[in-house]
């Protein structure tokens, strides 16, 4: 394999790939890139044999061939190189010269049949949508994944199509984050599948904000996604999600409306001297007036109130301040509605202005 290109060509599809490139792995192939030369077209590859993504770009001149070459070392050559700079390729045996202007690298390479496949089965539900509503709803929920829970399929994040609705669900076990987009496509097959949590964080860093249309395909064991140059595979979590429904709180008899950004600062300023490790805060709701509580092993207190409006009784609650204000973040609108039950067993955060995002958290005890 031999080729001419630019330095851009080589170090933005590196950048992509890299992600999906464990530092440490089993297998010393793994943590090389696969590139491959075909009719002046590069395809690069890179896998944990969990995530697989595969990117292209173009060189000027060359002859075809494929070979894989330590990921971390080229993309860090490339970085470092000149803007607009010009780098010639040529593999000899098993060894990859790069030069470019007055450098001089020579990298260790490993036979391209010898890079693992990835394990995909065929499609069987494909719909087409817009980049920034993917993203949208995975950024409105990936931050209440679990990480190394027990209940495995905990860790990643539900992909729910339904007819013309799409629906992300993440939980560990403490919180709750959902999120519902319509869908313009015809009605699909009700499927419902479990990303895997690095799955989910490299697939969010991959999707851009302008108006692309991406293609995913959902297989029984595997799902795939295709935008512009780039081709982005991970494997499923197998088992059963619980239902959503069953979660959400009902005979809601407590309702609070108060400014988010009041209560966002309030929150963080209180934190501060609450418990590190629980992070526990109290909430204290009488008549118009909420008053945030927070202590810590040393007796230190900070306390704040807030004006509110209450529907209902009022009622006193702890909860992990960190919980709250994941939730608090995720809300576009000025102003928030915390919703309770009598036994006051979750609290139900919603946007007031976007009834499709939704979080519960547990309380706890303080």
């Amino acid at each position: 394999m031999k080729f001419t290109t630019s330095r851009e060509n080589l170090l933005t599809p590196l950048q992509q790939v890299v992600g999906v490139i464990e530092r440490r792995q089993t297998l010393p192939i793994l943590s090389n890139v696969l590139i491959r030369l075909a009719d002046d077209r590069l395809e690069f590859t890179g896998t944990d044999l969990e995530v697989q993504l595969v990117t292209h770009s173009t060189a000027d001149t060359g002859e075809d061939g494929a070979i894989t070459v330590p990921a971390r070392k080229l993309l860090d050559i490339c970085r470092l190189l000149p803007d607009g700079s010009t780098v010639s390729v040529d593999c000899r045996e098993d060894k990859l010269a790069i030069h470019s202007g007055r450098s001089r690298f020579s990298l260790s390479t490993l036979p391209a049949e010898n890079y693992p496949a990835f394990d995909s089965n065929e499609p069987d539900v494909e719909l087409n949508l817009s980049a920034p509503i993917l993203k949208k709803a995975m950024e409105k929920t990936l931050f209440a994944m679990a990480q190394q829970d027990v209940r495995y399929y905990l860790n990643g994040l539900l992909l729910d199509v339904d007819r013309r609705r799409l629906r992300t669900v993440s939980s560990d076990g403490h919180r709750l984050a959902v999120y519902e987009e319509a869908l313009e496509n015809p009605e699909l097959e009700p499927r419902q599948v479990i990303i895997p949590r690095k799955g989910v964080l490299e697939l969010y860093r991959l999707l851009d904000d302008h108006e692309e249309p991406i293609i995913l395909q959902i297989a029984s064991n595997n799902i795939r996604l295709f935008q512009k140059s780039l081709s982005f595979s991970a494997k499923l979590i197998e088992g059963r999600y619980p239902d959503v429904q069953r979660v959400m709180p009902r005979d809601i008899t407590k309702i609070i409306h108060l400014d988010r950004e009041a209560f966002r600062s309030a929150l963080t300023r209180v934190a501060i001297l609450s418990n590190d490790k629980i992070k526990g805060i109290s909430l204290d709701v009488k008549g118009g007036l909420m008053s945030l509580q927070a202590q810590n092993p040393e007796h230190e207190e900070a306390e704040e109130e807030l004006e509110v409006r209450l529907e209902g009784e009022g009622l006193a609650v702890g909860f992990n301040a960190s919980y709250l204000l994941d939730a608090i973040n995720n809300v576009d609108s000025s102003e928030v509605k915390l919703s309770f039950t009598d036994a006051a067993n979750s609290c139900l955060i919603e946007d007031t202005e976007n009834p499709n995002f939704k979080f519960i958290v547990m309380p706890m005890k303080l």
